[in-house]
C-alpha cells in the first residue's frame, strides 16, 4: 500500500465512520479504522464489535471534566504523544481537561492563572507526556530520603514528584502487572480486579471525583479496555504488514496466545515448556529471497532483520537489578528477549520489575527531580530520578526498578520509557547500545528502529 492507497483507505474508513453514525449516533467507531502516526498507520480491534464511545471510559464521572480518554486516545495508542498534548493546549489555551495542576502541571501549586503560566506549569506534560505520580516512602521502609534536588520545588518525603507517561490502555489481556511500578497488582489478585481498582483510583485521582464510581461503571470501564487490541497495520517503507506471509498487524494479534509466564526464561511457564528467544516470529517470510515481494522488498528485509536482531543479537546482561542481582550472577548472556519474553508482544511474562539504569544520575535530565535514598542497614545511597517499585514495597532493592512495558503499537506513541526520556526509538535502540556495549552497527541499528516501529 502506496501513501496515495492509505490515503484512501483512510477516507473510506471516515466515510465508514460517518455512515455508521447517521444509524447509531456517535457512539459507536468502527473496528479496524485507520489511525495514521509518523511512520505509517495503526488500528484498533474490538472483541466487543466496535469501539463504544458511549462506555463509562469516555464518562466524566469527576469534578474537573477529564475521562479516561483524556490520556488515552486510540489516536495516540490509547496513551498520549506531545504533538497531541501541545495541540490541545494552543486550541483551548491549556484549558483542556488534561491540564489540571493536581497532577498535569510540575507542582500542584503551580501558578495557571495565565496562558504563559500554564505553559510553564504544564511544562513537563507539553514536551514529553509526562503526568506528575504523588507517592510517599511507605512506613517501615528500608531507606530514607536524604536530599531532593527538584527544579520545581515541590518534593517532599511525604510528596514525591514522580513523573511518568500514561501506560496504553490497550493489549491489558497480555498484562502481567498493571501500572509502571505494579502497585495495582498485589499478589494473588486477578488481572479483572486489578483493573477495577486501577479505573477507581484513576477517577478519584486524576478526575478528582466526589466518590467512587459503582461497580457498574467499573465493569463497564474494565470490559471496554479488555477487549481492546492495537497493532501498527501499515508502514511507509513497507506496506500493509500482513502482505506476503507476514503476521503484523491487529487481526494476528487478537489471536496470539497469553498466560502469566508463558515463554518466561526462568522457569515459571506452568507448561513447563523451555524457554524460546525467538520471541517475535511475524516477519520470517520477509527475510527469505523475494519474501517481500514488490518495491517494498527492501524495506521489508529490514525490518525481518531487525526481528533477527531482537531474537538472536547476544547481550551480556550484567548490573540489571531484578534479575542478576536477583539470581546472584554477575553476568548472563542473553538477547532482548530474555527480557520482552512474551511471543509476539515483548513485555514480561511474569512480573519482574527491573532497573535498566534509566533513573541514574548519569541519565538525569534538567527537568527532573533528583531524589538521594540512603539504605537503613547498610548505608549504602542511590540518586535517581524516581524510585520506581520502592515506593511500593519499601524494599532497597527495588530503588529504581520498573516493569517492561507490551511493544505492541510504538509507532503512535512517542516518546518512550517511563519518564519520556527517548523521543524516538532510535534514542531507545541507542540508549540500550550503549547501556549494553552492544556494539550495533548503523545498519543494525536502522534494521531494528525499522522492526520495532511495525509492531
Amino acid at each position: 500500500m502506496d501513501a496515495n492507497k492509505l490515503r484512501i483507505a483512510i477516507a473510506l474508513s471516515v466515510l465508514v465512520f460517518m455512515a455508521g453514525t447517521a444509524v447509531v449516533g456517535t457512539t459507536r467507531s468502527p473496528n479496524m479504522k485507520l489511525q495514521p502516526n509518523p511512520t505509517g498507520a495503526a488500528q484498533t480491534f474490538s472483541s466487543n464489535g466496535a469501539i463504544d464511545l458511549g462506555s463509562a471510559f469516555f464518562k466524566n464521572m469527576g469534578t474537573n471534566g477529564r475521562t479516561c480518554g483524556s490520556c488515552h486516545r486510540e489516536a495516540e495508542g490509547w496513551s498520549i504523544t506531545p504533538a497531541d498534548v501541545q495541540a490541545r493546549f494552543e486550541t483551548s489555551n491549556g484549558l483542556d481537561p488534561i491540564f489540571r495542576f493536581n497532577d498535569g502541571a510540575v507542582c500542584p501549586t503551580a501558578d495557571v492563572s495565565t496562558l504563559e503560566a500554564r505553559r510553564k506549569a504544564y511544562g513537563l506534560l507539553l514536551a514529553k507526556g509526562l503526568i506528575r505520580v504523588s507517592l510517599s516512602i511507605p512506613p517501615n521502609a528500608e531507606f530514607q530520603l536524604v536530599s531532593v534536588d527538584d527544579p520545581y520545588h515541590c518534593s517532599s518525603a511525604s510528596d514525591m514528584a514522580l513523573f511518568r507517561r500514561p501506560l496504553p490502555a490497550t493489549n491489558l489481556r497480555f498484562l502481567s502487572t498493571v501500572m509502571w511500578d505494579g502497585r495495582q497488582s498485589p499478589p494473588g489478585r486477578s488481572l479483572h480486579d486489578n483493573l477495577m481498582s486501577q479505573a477507581a483510583d484513576a477517577t478519584l485521582g486524576h478526575a478528582q471525583a466526589a466518590s467512587s464510581p459503582t461497580t457498574a461503571q467499573l465493569e463497564d470501564i474494565v470490559n471496554f479496555e479488555m477487549a481492546l487490541t492495537s497493532a501498527q497495520a501499515w508502514d511507509t517503507a513497507a506496506g500493509e504488514l500482513n502482505a506476503h506471509g507476514a503476521k503484523g498487524g491487529v487481526k494476528a494479534l487478537s489471536k496470539q496466545d497469553f498466560f502469566i509466564g508463558i515463554n518466561d526464561p526462568l522457569g515459571n511457564n506452568p507448561t513447563g515448556a523451555p524457554f524460546d528467544p525467538n520471541v517475535f516470529t511475524l516477519y520470517a517470510k520477509w527475510g527469505k529471497p523475494n519474501g517481500g515481494g514488490g518495491k517494498e522488498n527492501g524495506a521489508r528485509a529490514a525490518v525481518a532483520r531487525g526481528e533477527q536482531i531482537f531474537n538472536t543479537r547476544p547481550i551480556v546482561i550484567s548490573g540489571v537489578s531484578g534479575l542478576n542481582d536477583e539470581l546472584g550472577v554477575a553476568s548472563i548472556t542473553g538477547t532482548c528477549t530474555t527480557c520482552h519474553d512474551s511471543p509476539n508482544v515483548g513485555n514480561h511474562s511474569v512480573p519482574a520489575p527491573l532497573n535498566i539504569g534509566l533513573v541514574d544520575e548519569s541519565e538525569r535530565t534538567p527537568d527532573l527531580p533528583l531524589y538521594t535514598f540512603r539504605c537503613i542497614a547498610t548505608g549504602q545511597e542511590f540518586k535517581v530520578t524516581d524510585p520506581g517499585r520502592a515506593l511500593i514495597t519499601g524494599k532497597c532493592k527495588d530503588i529504581g526498578r520498573f516493569k517492561g512495558p507490551v511493544l505492541r503499537g510504538l509507532a503512535a506513541r512517542a516518546p518512550y520509557f517511563h519518564n519520556g526520556s527517548a523521543a524516538n526509538l532510535g534514542e531507545v535502540v541507542d540508549f540500550y547500545d550503549r547501556r549494553f556495549h552492544l556494539g550495533l552497527t548503523q545498519q543494525e541499528k536502522q534494521d531494528l528502529i525499522a522492526f520495532l516501529q511495525t509492531l
